[in-house]
């Protein structure tokens, strides 16, 4: 049975991921918490924190069970400064997957997606509950989708790009870095970086933006 440890505790989405994982047969050795905080991992799982734990545990494969583009990415990036060099991919099985699909290592899809072949996913995407995706889309490094969001075929999406609960992205378009679509929002145009759009049709009210929650994502990540 694999193991894998999750890198941070401290988001409720955290028991999304846990489930994935127990469909998959997939055993947590440790959740490590990297900040102060509520931890919502289940009790009987073991909590570490990064100034003691046993090197033997950098050698499992981990995942970053944060919803936030910008938290992922920081808390990607102290996993691979503390030593952990593993990022595990998890589709939860309920989620039907094209032979074609591209996935690298960090992502997750949650249960109940939909996607559309020759898709390829960027580093630590992260694809919520019930979310519908077309074919030949392109998704940047530490992409968020929430749940129940329609992203259709041939669509860019920019690396550390947040969209929201429901928004619905139209066929062919591009949406730049750090970019936030919010949730409703139904984008029928490409969308320049470091923007925040909402409505129907999606109109941009802020530019210049960090990103979603003020953080930006940075080429030089993970």
């Amino acid at each position: 049975m694999t193991q894998v440890v999750l890198f941070g505790v401290g988001s409720p989405i955290l028991v999304d991921v846990e489930e994935s994982l127990f469909r998959a047969g997939i055993s947590i050795a440790a959740g490590l918490k990297n900040f102060a905080g509520e931890s919502f991992l289940s009790e009987s799982i073991k909590v570490i924190t990064p100034d003691a734990f046993d090197n033997g545990i950098l050698e499992l494969p981990f995942i970053v069970p944060l919803f936030t583009p910008g938290h992922r990415w920081q808390a990607a990036t102290e996993a691979r400064a503390l030593g952990f060099s593993r990022p595990y991919g998890l589709i939860d099985p309920t989620v039907t997957v094209p032979r074609s699909l591209i996935m690298e290592p960090g992502g997750y899809i949650n249960a109940g997606c939909s996607l559309g072949a020759k898709s390829h996913f960027g580093p630590f995407v992260f694809i919520n509950r019930g979310v519908s995706i077309g074919h030949h889309a392109i998704f940047n490094k530490f992409v968020s989708v929430g749940p129940g969001a329609v992203v259709a075929g041939g669509v860019h999406i920019g690396m550390g790009v947040m969209i929201g609960a429901g928004a619905v992205v139209l066929p062919e378009v591009s949406i730049g870095d750090n970019t936030v679509v919010a949730a409703g929002a139904v984008v029928t145009r490409d969308v320049p970086a470091h923007s925040l759009v909402v409505g129907n049709p999606a109109k941009i009210i802020k530019e210049n933006i960090a990103g979603y929650k003020g953080i930006t994502v940075n080429a030089g990540g993970q």
